[in-house]
């Protein structure tokens, strides 16, 4: 039960960060490219490969840090921060097939998502 109380706390912080991050990026952009993504985006993975630096190669944090952190902060922040954390495990076990299988598979798997979630409630609300 504390595992599921310190993620969910990680988890409102990341989503409230993401928010306010993401807004003042896009206020202060005024333009029409998603800046605030983009920040968020890159903000997760310069935070995720430091964290897990030093969770591997110091073994400073506990469990209950690591989740909140990884899974919750993290997590609700930018899942892309995960996939290029895991991208780049990928590549350090010198499986490069599966890292750039991995990285092709997200791209064009979750842009296939989005527009197939896009037809469907569209099919569904005019049918």
């Amino acid at each position: 039960m504390t595992k599921l109380l310190v993620i969910g706390l990680g988890g409102f912080l990341g989503a409230v960060a993401r928010y306010g991050l993401s807004t003042f990026a896009n206020r202060m952009h005024g333009g029409p490219f998603p800046v605030g993504t983009l920040l968020v985006n890159v903000l997760g993975c310069l935070i995720i490969g430091g964290f897990v630096f030093l969770v591997e190669e110091r073994s400073h944090f506990s469990e209950h840090t690591r989740h909140f952190f990884l899974i919750g902060v993290l997590g609700s922040l930018t899942t892309f921060s995960t996939f290029g954390n895991e991208t780049i495990g990928l590549l350090r076990n010198h499986s490069l097939a599966h890292a750039f299988g991995n990285v092709l598979a997200n791209l064009a798997l979750c842009l296939a998502a989005v527009l197939l979630g896009r037809a469907v409630v569209r099919w569904v609300v005019t049918t």
